[in-house]
């Protein structure tokens, strides 16, 4: 689903309307934190505005009130970053050239049960990128930066530079550079959203390296990073998925990521063998039978998250039970994790970002530059 962090409209960020195809779904059941299969929670339900420790890893029980994070306002004093804007023209790039589009949602592929069968079409397209450069930045420094998936396609709302601005100012995180990548349109299996967000492969994150990266440098007078250490990745729902398949495949290029609502589910189309669950075998085998990344990844996922929302019966599209599997993954295999169940919030767990995403930036961030 296309639910973006509510500061901006995005994966990280937010926008979103209804979706005509799960327009008839009922409301997800409200799935407690004690249920049959849950992983153990630190419980801080009973105190809104608190968020975890920093140097925390764990899973822990929040809501269901929620206070909004006093980072999302800014005063005179801090210092602010610059925004730029441009866009990419899918014409122009070699990589996801043209893009897809459906006009119905696909039936189930008799030879392969859990997939579909789309009819889609090419489309061209174009991608809006939003950069918020920090004031602290020094030019000809490579600068650490952050890739923000589902950017606005838009002027963006300023609550996610507030947060960066206050956190930088703070010394909490680096003086780091935002790259806001909007999605290439559509969701889900069968458009450009789902084949860049859902696939199980390196292929997003070499789009990322070599057609938007380039440009950001040009565009906005900055040198990025090329230490993986100094690279984070952060996404809501197939955007969350997104950001850990960039890191998992493409591990030398991220190792810090924050997913909110990931859709560790399985909807990665077409169909792939290898991977035939898509993001649901980042927990029922890629995590638990290879060997240990060096990747920080934060999650949270809303008690009324999503829950089978399409023609798939599959047992693989509970967003709850697959963020759940995925803390039990990651804790089991020795991951630096943390784990927020977030009670009385629904997909994109709007509500409950309010109170924890500096938090969230302020932890995935955690520890980088204490060695040099």
């Amino acid at each position: 689903m296309k639910t973006l962090y509510p500061h901006i409209l995005v994966t990280v960020v937010l926008s979103l309307g209804a979706i005509p195809l799960y327009a008839d779904r009922p409301k997800p059941p409200a799935r407690s934190f004690d249920d049959p299969g849950a992983p153990e929670f630190i419980r801080l339900d009973d105190r809104a505005g608190i968020n975890p420790p920093i140097d925390s890893i764990g899973n822990y029980l929040v809501g269901p009130n929620y206070l909004p994070a006093p980072e999302r306002k800014i005063s005179k004093e801090t210092p602010r970053g610059k925004v730029f804007q441009f866009t990419i023209d899918s014409k122009t790039t070699s990589l996801l050239n043209p893009g897809i589009a459906r006009k119905v949602f696909g039936t189930i592929d008799p030879d392969h049960p859990r997939t579909l069968l789309v009819d889609t079409h090419e489309i061209n397209y174009t991608r809006q990128i939003t950069v918020h450069v920090a004031s602290q930045f020094k030019k000809g420094k490579k600068a650490p930066f952050m890739v923000c998936h589902d950017g606005p396609k838009g002027n963006p709302k300023q609550v996610i530079f507030n947060i960066l601005d206050n956190l930088i100012a703070e010394k909490r995180i680096p003086p780091l550079i935002a790259i806001l990548v909007a999605n290439g349109g559509g969701d889900a299996q069968g458009h450009q959203r789902g084949k860049e967000y859902d696939t199980m492969s390196g292929l997003y994150a070499d789009y990322i390296e070599k057609e938007v990266l380039p440009l950001v440098e040009k565009n906005c007078s900055v040198r990025l990073t090329s230490n993986p250490d100094g690279r984070a990745v952060m996404g809501n729902s197939s955007g969350g998925s997104a950001a850990l398949i960039m890191a998992w495949y493409r591990n030398n290029l991220y190792r810090r990521v924050l997913t909110t609502s990931g859709t560790f589910v399985n909807q990665q189309w077409p169909f792939d063998p290898r991977t035939p669950g898509g993001a649901w075998n980042f927990h029922e085998k890629l995590i638990p039978f290879s060997d240990k990344k060096p990747i920080r990844l934060f999650l949270a996922v809303g008690d009324n998250d999503l829950l089978n929302p399409n023609v798939m019966r599959d047992g693989m599209h509970d967003w709850v039970e697959a963020n759940h599997l995925m803390a039990k993954a990651l804790k089991a295999k020795g991951y630096a994790y943390q784990y927020l169940f977030c009670q009385n919030s629904g997909h994109g767990i709007a509500n409950a970002m309010t109170q924890f995403l500096p938090h969230a930036i302020e932890w995935v961030w955690l520890g980088y530059g204490a060695d040099r």
